[in-house]
């Protein structure tokens, strides 16, 4: 039976920024439109939440009795490590999209019910990502998926529900978050390559092989800087983005400079880490001008 603290661990905490970056950064956004409907806002982090760490369990229960997490590089597996039983694990992930889904359906009820179909296909692509007979996140799909999810819908959707439209702020914003939240992805998939290919798993990263997907990292890290500038015509303040620019740099450094293996685990933090800060310093210029 798991301990509390691997239950934990198989939530990967260290994730939690790929799902607070963009509802900052959306709601700093809406902020700068109008006045935000602080509760959506609050909803809105907890369908963020729960869906990251619901899409984290799925995916341990996913990969876990396909076997390929039997010899892997990384955060504690709760299904390839024995640790606790499939059934658990996958039960603690459709309660995470459980507790998305009652939160989304307030925002839709008061909002707009269109959006119910949006929670919709934001639950089945958790799910399908390593889930089912055909995982998308298997064949090469994983990071557009975030970008998309994490980036265009968790921030364009803050913004939407939090004061009632969406502006090219809100777009440039979602690009920059969720090309952090792919570099996260491409560089755990990455220090996965090896096991990855034994497996079956053939994710973007094994398709471009190393040299491909560190090139594809630096590309990522340095479009939200590309993004800080293109916001500026908005408000000066939102030059702040750059307070992240050191982070990012320490994060590419070992990408670029070929580490392999555990030697890739402190970029996965830095990467969101720099996310964050990015999200916070934007979110608030945005908000306050």
């Amino acid at each position: 039976m798991a301990t509390v603290n691997e239950w934990i661990q198989g939530a990967r905490p260290r994730t939690l920024p790929n799902a607070i970056a963009p509802v900052v950064v959306g709601v700093g956004a809406a902020a700068h439109l109008g006045d935000v409907t602080w509760w959506k806002a609050a909803l809105a982090l907890v369908v963020a939440l729960a869906l990251i760490i619901g899409v984290n369990f799925a995916n341990d229960y996913s990969d876990g009795i396909r076997g390929t997490d039997d010899d892997r590089v990384g955060p504690m597996r709760l299904v390839g490590s024995n640790a606790a039983r499939a059934g658990a694990v996958k039960a603690a992930a459709f309660t995470c999209f459980g507790i998305a889904a009652v939160a989304g359906l307030a925002i839709a009820i008061t909002t707009a019910y269109w959006l119910i179909a949006v929670g919709v296909v934001c639950i089945a692509g958790a799910w399908f990502y390593t889930g089912g007979k055909k995982p998308y996140g298997y064949l090469g799909f994983g990071e557009i998926a975030v970008f998309v999810f994490f980036g265009l819908v968790a921030v364009l959707g803050t913004q939407y529900v939090t004061v009632g439209s969406v502006d090219w702020i809100g777009g440039l914003s979602a690009v920059a978050v969720g090309s952090f939240s792919s570099a996260v992805l491409v560089v755990n998939n990455l220090r996965d390559i090896p096991t990855d290919r034994e497996s079956g798993k053939i994710t973007l990263a094994v398709r471009l092989g190393e040299s491909g997907t560190r090139g594809l990292f630096a590309f990522l890290l340095a479009v939200p800087f590309v993004m800080t500038i293109a916001l500026v015509p908005a408000t000066t303040a939102a030059f702040a983005g750059f307070v992240a620019a050191p982070l990012a740099v320490i994060a590419v450094r070992p990408i670029v400079s070929g580490a392999r293996g555990r030697d890739l685990i402190p970029s996965l933090a830095t990467t969101g880490l720099a996310m964050l800060v990015w999200a916070l310093a934007t979110g608030v210029a945005l908000g306050l001008t």
